[in-house]
């Protein structure tokens, strides 16, 4: 056996480049009147003078509530005719998390786009809630290692989140978000319209999130939301529209500013309420939808946030106080589901949320209104006492 000196000099070459990433959030209304430039203009930013080949993807409950839409696409297409062609007939895209759990979805997808002849020139553009937005995304980043997507969002919780973000997944092996990546769209175009004709509980759950980026980065957005709960409760469209651009803002300077917009350390400041929202979306079936689950979770870990000392006593009453007066349901028998051990259910969310990032359990909790602060362990005790609150909170209403 021959000995490897131990001098031995290896020849190691570094490669380093840097990918400049931009992309336009577009806030309108009527997007698909032919009078309405947005979607030619961003399809134009970069190659004005060419014909834009485009794949419409559309979420089936968008297509249930806006039969016409697919007659005004191609409307709008015509109009456009110098700049954009749509090819194929937009296809329909199961909605909610059904198109996130099904594993055949992501291979329909990338069936259809083969069909469409969709290239790296083309684009995909994507109309629907979240999880049709993530869907779509996911296979967009993959097909060809990535074709320009498009995303329209059409809920309230898409266009003030997780629609103007650069993630995509779907979820397999019952955990949610396991296989994605980061890809950022091309473009996001937020038409109110949209919003318009979305049932209440779906206006609504999207209110949690824009609680969620205030709690932990602006305290006068906070502030703001607490004195407009009654308008918001109430869906006023200028209420709505100003909560939608400010929580938008807000989540883009996260991933602008925050220094990890891929997630490659430990900390995930934007899921703030989320290792428990996560788990228990999967604990009901998603029978609680993933704004309700955020708005529980934001009241889970505010109220930790205080047993723990982190915030002032008094709140975690004022929080929850306004998720009540947005409409919110803050309790759920599964919260106090045990597993086989007699363990809290909801505990596994942690390891989830560790797994998923990796490295040190970094979870952000609270040290003021408008100031989240990252702590490394969670005690299940005091979980467990946070859930006992949150139970007798919602017996006391």
């Amino acid at each position: 056996m021959l000995d490897t000196p131990s001098n031995t000099m290896n020849d190691v070459r570094v490669q380093s480049f840097t990918i400049a990433y931009e992309y336009p959030i577009v806030f309108t209304r009527d997007a698909f009147s032919s009078g309405n430039r947005s979607l030619i203009d961003v399809l134009t930013r970069r190659e004005g003078g060419k014909l834009h080949r485009c794949g419409i993807f559309i979420d089936e409950g968008v297509l249930s509530a806006m039969p016409d839409l697919p007659e005004r696409i191609a409307d709008y297409a015509s109009f456009h005719a110098k700049h954009l062609r749509i090819v194929g007939e937009p296809v329909a895209v199961p909605g909610g998390e059904r198109c996130k759990n099904d594993p055949d979805t992501v291979s329909h997808l990338l069936g259809k786009f083969s069909e469409l002849a969709i290239d790296r020139h083309s684009f995909v553009i994507a109309i629907g809630g979240g999880a049709v937005l993530d869907a779509v995304g996911y296979a967009a980043a993959i097909f060809h290692r990535g074709v320009r997507h498009i995303r329209f969002p059409t809920t309230v919780l898409a266009q003030d989140d997780s629609g103007v973000g650069v993630k995509n997944a779907v979820n397999a092996l019952g955990l949610k978000n396991l296989v994605g990546t980061f890809a950022p769209p091309w473009a996001i175009i937020n038409d109110s319209a949209f919003i318009d004709a979305l049932p209440p509980r779906e206006k609504r759950a999207g209110m949690a999130e824009a609680v969620k980026v205030a709690l932990i980065r602006d305290g006068n957005f906070f502030r703001w939301i607490e004195s407009n709960t009654a308008a918001l409760a109430q869906f006023s469209p200028p209420h709505l529209d100003r909560l939608i651009k400010d929580c938008a803002e807000l989540h883009m300077r996260q991933i602008r500013f925050g220094g990890d917009p891929f997630e490659t350390g430990s900390a995930r400041p934007l899921d703030f309420g989320h290792w428990s929202a996560h788990k228990l979306e999967c604990l009901t079936r998603n029978d609680v939808n993933h704004g309700e689950a955020v708005a529980i979770g934001i009241a889970l870990d505010t109220r930790y946030s205080v047993v723990t000392g982190l915030l002032a006593e008094g709140e975690d009453r004022r929080v929850l106080d306004v998720l009540k007066r947005l409409g919110f349901t803050l309790w759920h028998d599964a919260l106090r589901q045990r597993n086989a051990k007699g363990e809290l259910a909801l505990l596994q969310g942690l390891a989830d949320f560790q797994e998923h990032l990796g490295g040190e359990l970094t979870v952000t909790l609270l040290s003021d209104i408008g100031r989240g602060i990252e702590v490394h362990e969670m005690h299940a005790e005091l979980v467990g006492s946070s859930i006992d609150w949150l139970r007798q909170q919602a017996q006391a209403r």
